[in-house]
C-alpha cells in the first residue's frame, strides 16, 4: 500500500511541476486551478507515507493557516486555489536541481579537481581554506548533499589523522563552507526566493553575497588557527603527512588534470547560462534555473553519447528521490498556503509593523539588527531556513520598506547562515554528525558559537555602514 501511494505521490508533483510550466508558458488564470488541485493532492498523499514526526511541521504550518484565513473571514475555496500555487516554482526548482548529480556521477571530478589543487593545500590554513571553496563549488551542484560528499573525500585523505582536533576542523569548514552558500549560490532554494520574492537585483545580490562570503570564509580560517592552538595540534605536520603518502601511492596523471579542467568547464557553463539567460529573457528566475540545468544535464549525455543514462537516472530517481522529498515538500506547500493566508488578511503588515514598533523602541536599534534573528529563532524550533526565508519574504514581499531589496536579502540569509551552524534542528548539522559521529550539539552550536557571534557583528557592520552612508 505504502508503495503504491508512493508512486501516486510521484505521478502528482510530478504533474503539479509540469502544470507550473504549461501555466508560466500559457499565462492563463485558469490553469491556476488544475495546478492548485495538483499540489492539494500531493500534499495530502504525502501524509500516507510520512511519519508524524516528517508531518508535523507542515500540519501546524497548515492549521495555522487555517486559522488566520477563519479569523480573518477569508474563502477558504478561493484561498485553496490560490494557496496551492504560491511555492509551485520552488518546487520545481527543487526537483530539478538533484539531477545536476547524474553529471557528477559519471566522472570522479571532485576527487581530481582535490588531486590538482593538492599542491596548493600543503598548509593547515590553505587546507581549511581549500575545503571551503570546494564544498561551496559542489554546493552548487548538490546542495546540503555536498557536505557528505565532502566530508567523505577530505576523510578519506586525512585516514590516518583522527580525534576531536581534526572532527572540528573538518566539521566546522563543511558547515561554515555551506551556510556562507546560502548567501550567493544561485542554485540554493532560498536565496532565489528572496531575491525573487523580494524584487532583489539577481547581479548585486550574489556579488554583494558573494564577497560576504569570501570574508565569512576568512573569518573562519582565522578562527581556526586559534582553534588548532587551543586543541595544541600540529595540524599541518599531519596533512603533510598524507601528502607525502599521495606521492608515493599514485602520482596525478593528465587523465585527472582533464577532469578537473572539465569540472571547471561544467562549472563555468551552467552558472553562465543562468546568468546570460537571466539577462536576455524578461522571466522569474524560478522559471529559468530549471529550464538551464534540464536543458544542460540532457546536452551533456547527449555529447558524450550516453542518452540512455538519461532514462536510467530519471527511472531511479521518480522511484525512489522523489517520494523522499515529501516533506520537504509538504513544508513548502503548507508554507505557501500560510504565506498566501497571512498576504490576504493583511497580518503581514502587523507583524512587520510590531518589528518596527520594537526598533523604535530600543534606542540605535533598526530592523536590520533584529531581522537575521526572526530567522534564527525559527531555527532553533525546527523551522529550516528554506521554510523560514520562503515566509519571511513572503510576507515582506507586500511591505514598503525604506532599505533596497539587496539589503533586506543579505539581512535575512545572514540569519540563515548562522541558524545553519548553530541549530541542532536542521539537515545540514544532523547530516554532518551523522557522518563524523559528533554530537549535533557539539558540531554546532559548541564549535560555532563564537564565529557566528562575530559573523554576524561582521554583517551588520556592513549593513549599518550602508544605512548610514546610503539612506
Amino acid at each position: 500500500m505504502k508503495q503504491i501511494t508512493k508512486r501516486g505521490y510521484t505521478l502528482f508533483i510530478s504533474l503539479y511541476v509540469i502544470m507550473h510550466f504549461i501555466g508560466a508558458f500559457a499565462g492563463e488564470e485558469k490553469l491556476s486551478t488544475t495546478l492548485s488541485l495538483f499540489g492539494l493532492a500531493s500534499f495530502a498523499i504525502g501524509y500516507f507515507f510520512l511519519s508524524m514526526k516528517q508531518a508535523w511541521i507542515s500540519l501546524l504550518l497548515f492549521v495555522i493557516a487555517l486559522i488566520v484565513h477563519i479569523s480573518a473571514g477569508t474563502s477558504l475555496i478561493e484561498a485553496s486555489v490560490s494557496g496551492f500555487t504560491v511555492m509551485s516554482g520552488l518546487i520545481a526548482l527543487l526537483l530539478i536541481v538533484p539531477t545536476i548529480s547524474w553529471v557528477l556521477e559519471e566522472k570522479p571530478y571532485i576527487e581530481s579537481v582535490i588531486n590538482f589543487a593538492q599542491n596548493l593545500l600543503n598548509t593547515s590554513r590553505k587546507f581549511y581554506f581549500g575545503m571551503m571553496v570546494i564544498t561551496q563549488i559542489i554546493s552548487y551542484f548538490l546542495l546540503f548533499g555536498s557536505i557528505p560528499m565532502v566530508y567523505g573525500m577530505i576523510n578519506d585523505f586525512l585516514n590516518n589523522q583522527k580525534g576531536e582536533a581534526w572532527e572540528n576542523y573538518k566539521g566546522t569548514a563543511l558547515l561554515r563552507a555551506f551556510a556562507l552558500t546560502t548567501m550567493w549560490v544561485v542554485s540554493i532554494p532560498s536565496f532565489i526566493f528572496a531575491v525573487h520574492a523580494l524584487g532583489a537585483s539577481l547581479g548585486l545580490s550574489i556579488l554583494q553575497g558573494f564577497f560576504i562570503s569570501i570574508a565569512g570564509i576568512l573569518l573562519s580560517v582565522l578562527f581556526s588557527y586559534f582553534q588548532e592552538r587551543h586543541y595544541g595540534v600540529d595540524l599541518t605536520a599531519g596533512i603533510h603527512e598524507q601528502l607525502a603518502e599521495i606521492t608515493e601511492k599514485k602520482q596525478q596523471g593528465t587523465h585527472g588534470n582533464r577532469d578537473a579542467l572539465e569540472f571547471g568547464f561544467l562549472f563555468i557553463t551552467l552558472f553562465g547560462s543562468i546568468f546570460i539567460l537571466n539577462a536576455i529573457w524578461d522571466v522569474q528566475l524560478l522559471l529559468i534555473i530549471p529550464i538551464v540545468i534540464v536543458a544542460w544535464v540532457i546536452l551533456y549525455f547527449i555529447i558524450r553519447g550516453r542518452s540512455s543514462a538519461i532514462v536510467e537516472n530519471g527511472k531511479t530517481y521518480g522511484a525512489k528521490s522523489i517520494p523522499n522529498k515529501a516533506q520537504q515538500f509538504s513544508i513548502l506547500l503548507a508554507a505557501g498556503f500560510l504565506i498566501d493566508a497571512v498576504n490576504q488578511s493583511g497580518y503581514g503588515e502587523y507583524i512587520i509593523d510590531g518589528l518596527f514598533y520594537i526598533t523604535d523602541a530600543v534606542p540605535f536599534l533598526n530592523f536590520l539588527w533584529v531581522l537575521p534573528f526572526v530567522v534564527i529563532i525559527l531555527g532553533f524550533i525546527g523551522l529550516g531556513p528554506l521554510t523560514v526565508i520562503v515566509l519571511v519574504s513572503g510576507i515582506l514581499q507586500g511591505v514598503e520598506l525604506p532599505y533596497p531589496p539587496e539589503i533586506v536579502v543579505l539581512g535575512i540569509t545572514s540569519g540563515s547562515v548562522i541558524s545553519i551552524m548553530l541549530s541542532p534542528l536542521i539537515l545540514p548539522s544532523i547530516i554532518l554528525s551523522s557522518v563524523n559521529r559528533l554530537s549535533i550539539i557539539k558540531n554546532g552550536l559548541l564549535f560555532n558559537y563564537k564565529y557566528a557571534i562575530a559573523f554576524y557583528l561582521m554583517v551588520q557592520i556592513y549593513l549599518q555602514l550602508f544605512v548610514v552612508l546610503f539612506l
